[in-house]
């Protein structure tokens, strides 16, 4: 039996059976041969998820085949596509026909059902995570039929199911709210962090998209700045895109974080070369900007706190990897979103700010990440679903005022666990 791993390679299995279906039809007969089977059933996509989310123990069910626009519909800004499209090829296809997704989130390796069943979200104040862009979608039940939902009919299962964690069924299509294609102005330079965090409401509510990267061991922060503009494209040249994106972000940072794993002590000072790099500011295609590439393979913890609770709670993250002498190569990501209705997104009912923290692939993470958990967890955070953390269904229940609602929905439509895995007992139950 072939084994399947995740990006990041902490997640493994040898799944008894993969299928490989190419119609919505084909996942329905898919999901009655487990059930007939008594099989359990995993959606797995491009496997970026940290957590054990998607790992699949018996039938393994890969969409990548399922991968098309089938309709855009430019008087009313939808698109529907098959769930298995990849975020970078919906992005491609989207500007074929001059549309847009409002937000996006920093990569884009991603499946599009992957990223919405996990909360991705992106950044920008007045925006919302992906999930709330859906208008629709298509689900196949553990039952093998086949659910059209939308605010007009299946209304319940809609309303949860735009976060479904993979709990509720095999999301086959899904329909998106889409604007007209817009360019943005891109400012990326090196600040203090004390003057980010001193001027943090202003920076987010003058910028449309704002996030910025803590250097450990340093005082500094890189900052990215995007609004949107009706400027012509003005990118960098081909070749000052390759140095600043691939060579400083990817190849020249790889570098310094496999010297890091090497010789841990060093790292300190070598953290003093990442925000060397000077202002850099041009004009693109809104994806483009958006999402990088991310060739240095990592894990990652993010939590979602109350947006009034950033600056104290990184401000306790900060101390706490000094006192404790941790030594950190990765920088420690900052965004924010709007807030959003859906039972399991991270940003339900609040306005939210998001902390996240990386390790090197092969470096402990686990003394780090629990410290930083254990400061986050004070400020009510809520775990990003796809990436580590170490709450079960009684810490999170408490979290989510829906989170009970969400529990019924599943259990109506999926009663036998037909899609459940270890993960999703534990931080769903049963």
């Amino acid at each position: 039996m072939p084994t399947w791993t995740n990006w990041a390679g902490n997640q493994k299995s040898r799944p008894v059976i993969i299928e490989n279906p190419s119609s919505e039809i084909e996942v329905c007969e898919v999901v009655k041969r487990a059930v007939n089977n008594k099989q359990r059933v995993k959606v797995v996509g491009s496997g970026h998820s940290f957590t054990g989310i998607a790992v699949p123990d018996e039938v393994m069910i890969d969409l990548t085949r399922l991968n098309s626009v089938v309709n855009v519909d430019h008087v009313n800004g939808l698109v529907s596509v098959q769930a298995g499209i990849v975020l970078s090829d919906l992005n491609a296809q989207l500007e074929l026909h001059q549309l847009s997704m409002p937000n996006l989130g920093d990569v884009t390796y991603q499946t599009l059902a992957g990223a919405l069943s996990t909360s991705t979200h992106g950044t920008g104040l007045q925006r919302t995570g992906l999930a709330a862009q859906m208008h629709a979608f298509r689900l196949v039940t553990a039952l093998g039929d086949i659910l059209v939902c939308d605010a007009h009919q299946n209304t319940e299962v809609f309303h949860c199911g735009r976060v479904s964690l993979g709990a509720l069924g095999v999301i086959t299509e899904v329909t998106l709210r889409v604007v007209p294609a817009f360019n943005l102005r891109a400012v990326e330079q090196p600040m203090r962090i004390s003057d980010v965090l001193n001027n943090f409401p202003q920076l987010i509510e003058d910028n449309d998209f704002f996030e910025f990267y803590w250097v450990p061991h340093t005082k500094w922060a890189l900052t990215k700045a995007n609004n949107v503009s009706t400027d012509a494209i003005d990118s960098p040249s081909r070749f000052a895109t390759w140095y600043n994106k691939m060579f400083l972000e990817n190849y020249a940072f790889g570098m310094l974080c496999r010297i890091g794993r090497l010789f841990p002590r060093l790292i300190p000072k070598l953290a003093t070369i990442i925000p060397s790099s000077g202002r850099v500011e041009y004009v693109n295609v809104s994806h483009r900007i958006f999402s990088s590439k991310r060739l240095v393979k990592f894990y990652e913890m993010e939590y979602s706190i109350a947006l009034d609770s950033l600056v104290p709670a990184l401000q306790e993250v900060m101390q706490m990897v000094e006192d404790r002498g941790f030594t950190i190569s990765f920088p420690v990501e900052v965004r924010c979103t709007g807030s959003d209705d859906i039972p399991l997104s991270t940003s339900t009912g609040r306005r939210s700010a998001y902390i996240a923290v990386h390790m090197f692939k092969g470096c402990e993470y686990g003394e780090y990440f629990s410290a930083v958990e254990m400061i986050l967890r004070k400020y009510e955070g809520r775990p990003h679903w796809g990436k580590i953390h170490n709450l079960n269904a009684n810490d999170i229940s408490s979290l989510y005022p829906e989170y009970q609602r969400f529990i019924e929905v599943r259990n109506q439509l999926d009663p036998e666990g037909v899609f459940t895995n270890d993960y999703l007992r534990r931080v769903l139950g049963r």
